[in-house]
């Protein structure tokens, strides 16, 4: 997959996953509705992307701005 996408390195399932919830999450998807499509059963484990999209974007505040 990414051959196709022009990507000169190897992506990992998860590296997928964490980009396919970050995206939704970037969004404005509900972290419930993130929760289910991504088969997590704690909630907790779903919201350790917004803590690190949170700090992500931080960072990037901090850099720019």
């Amino acid at each position: 997959m990414s051959d196709r996408a022009e990507i000169n390195k190897e992506i990992h399932p998860h590296q997928r996953r964490h980009s396919y919830a970050t995206h939704l999450l970037n969004n404005g998807a509900p972290i419930e509705i993130i929760q289910s499509l991504m088969g997590h059963e704690k909630s907790e484990t779903t919201r350790l992307y917004a803590q690190l999209c949170g700090k992500l974007r931080k960072e990037y505040y901090q850099k720019y701005f």
